[in-house]
Protein backbone atom coordinates (compact mmCIF):
# COMPACT_ATOMS: atom_id res chain seq x y z
CA UNK A 1 0.00 0.00 0.00
CA UNK A 2 1.10 3.43 -1.03
CA UNK A 3 1.95 5.85 2.10
CA UNK A 4 0.14 9.24 1.13
CA UNK A 5 2.75 11.78 0.50
CA UNK A 6 3.41 14.35 2.93
CA UNK A 7 1.75 17.84 2.64
CA UNK A 8 4.07 20.55 2.49
CA UNK A 9 4.41 23.24 4.92
CA UNK A 10 6.01 26.14 3.98
CA UNK A 11 7.93 28.33 6.81
CA UNK A 12 9.34 31.85 5.65
CA UNK A 13 12.61 31.48 6.74
CA UNK A 14 14.58 33.94 8.92
CA UNK A 15 17.23 36.48 7.80
CA UNK A 16 20.80 35.21 9.58
CA UNK A 17 23.68 37.25 9.66
CA UNK A 18 25.97 34.00 10.27
CA UNK A 19 25.39 29.73 10.38
CA UNK A 20 27.95 27.50 11.03
CA UNK A 21 29.21 25.98 8.33
CA UNK A 22 28.43 28.33 5.86
CA UNK A 23 30.69 30.92 4.37
CA UNK A 24 27.58 34.41 3.90
CA UNK A 25 25.12 35.28 6.08
CA UNK A 26 22.21 32.59 6.08
CA UNK A 27 18.27 31.81 5.75
CA UNK A 28 17.22 29.83 8.38
CA UNK A 29 14.48 27.76 9.75
CA UNK A 30 15.00 26.45 13.76
CA UNK A 31 15.36 23.11 13.44
CA UNK A 32 12.97 22.13 16.16
CA UNK A 33 9.96 23.61 14.25
CA UNK A 34 10.94 21.60 11.13
CA UNK A 35 10.97 18.66 13.27
CA UNK A 36 7.61 19.82 15.10
CA UNK A 37 6.14 19.35 11.57
CA UNK A 38 7.97 16.18 10.11
CA UNK A 39 6.84 14.34 13.61
CA UNK A 40 3.30 15.69 12.69
CA UNK A 41 3.55 14.03 8.82
CA UNK A 42 4.04 16.96 6.97
CA UNK A 43 7.28 17.92 5.00
CA UNK A 44 9.09 21.28 6.31
CA UNK A 45 9.85 23.68 3.52
CA UNK A 46 11.86 26.57 3.92
CA UNK A 47 10.72 29.22 1.72
CA UNK A 48 12.95 32.15 0.74
CA UNK A 49 11.05 35.55 2.32
CA UNK A 50 11.49 37.71 -1.10
CA UNK A 51 9.41 41.17 -0.78
CA UNK A 52 6.22 40.63 -3.10
CA UNK A 53 5.12 43.14 -6.10
CA UNK A 54 7.40 45.07 -9.17
CA UNK A 55 9.87 43.82 -11.63
CA UNK A 56 11.42 41.36 -9.08
CA UNK A 57 8.75 39.39 -7.90
CA UNK A 58 6.75 38.56 -11.36
CA UNK A 59 4.70 35.46 -9.57
CA UNK A 60 3.69 37.11 -6.86
CA UNK A 61 3.56 35.28 -3.11
CA UNK A 62 -0.15 33.93 -3.57
CA UNK A 63 1.41 32.00 -6.89
CA UNK A 64 4.22 30.81 -4.55
CA UNK A 65 1.63 29.70 -1.85
CA UNK A 66 -0.45 28.20 -3.98
CA UNK A 67 1.74 24.72 -4.75
CA UNK A 68 1.85 24.38 -0.55
CA UNK A 69 -0.72 22.84 1.78
CA UNK A 70 -0.13 24.74 4.62
CA UNK A 71 1.73 27.48 6.62
CA UNK A 72 3.71 28.15 9.25
CA UNK A 73 4.86 31.26 10.29
CA UNK A 74 7.38 31.27 13.07
CA UNK A 75 8.74 33.51 15.42
CA UNK A 76 11.80 35.99 14.71
CA UNK A 77 12.77 39.56 15.16
CA UNK A 78 10.06 42.52 15.47
CA UNK A 79 7.92 43.79 13.28
CA UNK A 80 8.77 47.70 12.01
CA UNK A 81 6.30 49.31 14.52
CA UNK A 82 4.85 51.44 11.43
CA UNK A 83 3.41 48.68 9.93
CA UNK A 84 1.01 49.27 12.56
CA UNK A 85 0.67 52.71 12.77
CA UNK A 86 3.01 53.57 15.53
CA UNK A 87 4.33 57.05 15.35
CA UNK A 88 7.39 56.35 17.39
CA UNK A 89 9.87 53.20 18.11
CA UNK A 90 10.66 51.60 21.10
CA UNK A 91 14.34 51.37 21.99
CA UNK A 92 13.87 47.85 22.78
CA UNK A 93 12.80 47.04 18.94
CA UNK A 94 15.40 44.56 17.50
CA UNK A 95 15.92 42.75 14.59
CA UNK A 96 13.35 44.59 12.04
CA UNK A 97 13.82 43.99 8.23
CA UNK A 98 11.86 45.73 5.80
CA UNK A 99 11.48 42.52 3.15
CA UNK A 100 11.29 40.56 6.06
CA UNK A 101 8.32 42.44 7.14
CA UNK A 102 7.07 42.84 3.71
CA UNK A 103 7.29 39.12 2.97
CA UNK A 104 5.46 37.85 6.44
CA UNK A 105 2.51 40.19 6.57
CA UNK A 106 1.65 39.60 2.31
CA UNK A 107 2.12 35.51 2.86
CA UNK A 108 -0.38 35.89 6.23
CA UNK A 109 -2.61 37.88 4.04
CA UNK A 110 -2.74 35.38 1.35
CA UNK A 111 -3.25 32.38 3.48
CA UNK A 112 -6.07 34.09 5.65
CA UNK A 113 -7.98 35.32 2.31
CA UNK A 114 -7.39 31.59 0.27
CA UNK A 115 -8.50 29.65 3.45
CA UNK A 116 -5.01 27.96 4.06
CA UNK A 117 -4.47 26.10 7.00
CA UNK A 118 -1.83 28.62 9.13
CA UNK A 119 -0.20 28.21 12.38
CA UNK A 120 1.23 31.39 13.84
CA UNK A 121 3.92 31.23 16.21
CA UNK A 122 5.32 34.15 18.39
CA UNK A 123 6.10 37.05 15.77
CA UNK A 124 4.05 34.96 13.68
CA UNK A 125 1.43 36.27 15.82
CA UNK A 126 2.12 39.79 15.36
CA UNK A 127 2.09 39.21 12.17
CA UNK A 128 -1.21 38.14 11.74
CA UNK A 129 -2.97 40.47 13.97
CA UNK A 130 -1.36 43.25 12.02
CA UNK A 131 -2.64 41.78 8.86
CA UNK A 132 -6.13 41.58 10.75
CA UNK A 133 -5.99 45.83 11.68
CA UNK A 134 -4.25 45.04 14.93
CA UNK A 135 -1.89 46.84 17.04
CA UNK A 136 1.38 45.60 19.04
CA UNK A 137 3.02 46.73 22.70
CA UNK A 138 6.66 47.74 21.46
CA UNK A 139 7.61 46.57 24.99
CA UNK A 140 6.49 44.89 28.06
CA UNK A 141 8.79 46.51 30.67
CA UNK A 142 12.23 45.17 31.20
CA UNK A 143 13.72 42.21 33.12
CA UNK A 144 10.74 40.82 35.32
CA UNK A 145 7.95 41.71 33.48
CA UNK A 146 8.84 40.51 29.77
CA UNK A 147 8.28 36.73 29.03
CA UNK A 148 12.08 36.03 27.71
CA UNK A 149 13.23 32.19 28.72
CA UNK A 150 10.39 31.43 31.19
CA UNK A 151 8.19 28.92 31.08
CA UNK A 152 4.70 29.55 32.56
CA UNK A 153 1.13 28.73 32.46
CA UNK A 154 -1.63 29.73 30.03
CA UNK A 155 -5.44 29.63 30.71
CA UNK A 156 -6.98 28.40 27.89
CA UNK A 157 -10.97 29.19 27.31
CA UNK A 158 -12.87 26.47 27.67
CA UNK A 159 -14.63 25.05 24.25
CA UNK A 160 -11.74 26.63 22.20
CA UNK A 161 -9.96 24.98 19.76
CA UNK A 162 -6.81 25.08 21.51
CA UNK A 163 -7.81 23.55 24.69
CA UNK A 164 -9.39 20.58 22.69
CA UNK A 165 -6.04 20.01 21.32
CA UNK A 166 -4.10 19.68 24.08
CA UNK A 167 -7.17 18.25 25.88
CA UNK A 168 -6.54 20.69 29.37
CA UNK A 169 -7.83 24.05 30.53
CA UNK A 170 -4.46 24.99 30.92
CA UNK A 171 -1.05 24.53 28.98
CA UNK A 172 2.23 24.73 29.90
CA UNK A 173 3.85 27.44 27.34
CA UNK A 174 7.84 28.19 26.74
CA UNK A 175 8.14 31.77 25.77
CA UNK A 176 10.63 34.10 24.52
CA UNK A 177 9.36 37.48 23.60
CA UNK A 178 9.29 40.92 24.65
CA UNK A 179 6.05 42.14 22.76
CA UNK A 180 2.45 40.98 22.48
CA UNK A 181 -0.74 41.60 21.25
CA UNK A 182 -2.47 45.02 22.47
CA UNK A 183 -5.50 45.99 20.44
CA UNK A 184 -6.81 42.53 19.05
CA UNK A 185 -7.40 42.32 15.09
CA UNK A 186 -10.83 42.65 13.47
CA UNK A 187 -12.62 38.91 13.46
CA UNK A 188 -9.52 37.22 16.26
CA UNK A 189 -10.87 36.18 19.79
CA UNK A 190 -8.44 35.75 22.51
CA UNK A 191 -8.51 31.58 23.60
CA UNK A 192 -5.30 31.56 25.88
CA UNK A 193 -4.03 33.83 28.22
CA UNK A 194 -0.96 34.13 30.74
CA UNK A 195 -1.41 35.35 34.63
CA UNK A 196 -0.32 38.88 33.90
CA UNK A 197 -3.59 38.82 31.50
CA UNK A 198 -0.82 38.89 28.46
CA UNK A 199 -2.64 37.37 24.82
CA UNK A 200 -0.90 34.11 24.66
CA UNK A 201 -3.54 32.09 21.91
CA UNK A 202 -6.17 33.59 19.54
CA UNK A 203 -8.71 31.53 16.96
CA UNK A 204 -10.72 33.25 14.21
CA UNK A 205 -13.86 30.99 14.11
CA UNK A 206 -15.79 33.01 11.14
CA UNK A 207 -12.49 32.24 9.05
CA UNK A 208 -12.43 30.10 5.86
CA UNK A 209 -9.58 27.80 6.83
CA UNK A 210 -8.07 26.49 9.87
CA UNK A 211 -6.14 29.39 11.97
CA UNK A 212 -4.25 28.92 15.21
CA UNK A 213 -2.38 31.69 16.65
CA UNK A 214 0.09 31.36 19.57
CA UNK A 215 2.32 33.64 21.21
CA UNK A 216 4.48 31.14 23.03
CA UNK A 217 6.74 28.54 21.24
CA UNK A 218 5.45 25.09 20.76
CA UNK A 219 8.63 23.59 18.98
CA UNK A 220 10.80 23.67 22.36
CA UNK A 221 9.37 21.54 23.54
CA UNK A 222 7.10 19.27 20.95
CA UNK A 223 9.78 16.33 21.21
CA UNK A 224 8.10 15.37 24.49
CA UNK A 225 5.41 17.50 25.26
CA UNK A 226 1.99 16.00 23.17
CA UNK A 227 0.14 18.85 23.79
CA UNK A 228 2.73 21.11 22.03
CA UNK A 229 3.03 18.47 19.53
CA UNK A 230 -0.65 18.45 18.54
CA UNK A 231 -0.18 21.76 17.78
CA UNK A 232 1.78 21.02 14.79
CA UNK A 233 -0.68 17.67 14.26
CA UNK A 234 -3.79 19.69 14.14
CA UNK A 235 -1.59 22.03 11.39
CA UNK A 236 -1.03 18.94 9.60
CA UNK A 237 -4.03 17.21 9.51
CA UNK A 238 -5.82 20.22 8.46
CA UNK A 239 -3.21 20.98 5.30
CA UNK A 240 -4.48 16.80 4.65
CA UNK A 241 -8.01 18.50 4.11
CA UNK A 242 -8.97 16.29 7.43
CA UNK A 243 -10.20 19.18 9.40
CA UNK A 244 -11.84 21.69 7.00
Amino acid sequence: MTRPARPLVAIPARFSASASALRHAAEVTARALAEAVWRAGGEPVTLHPHAPGGRRDPAGTAERLARFDALLLPGGGDLSPYRYGAERVHESVYDVDDEQDAFDLEAAAQALRSGMPLLAVCRGLHVVNTVLGGTLHQDMGGPGREHRHIRHPVRLAPGSAVASLVGAGTVRASCYHHQHIDRLGTSLVVTGRAADGTVEAVEAPGAGGWFLGVQWHPEDDAAHDAAQQSLFGALVRAARGEDR
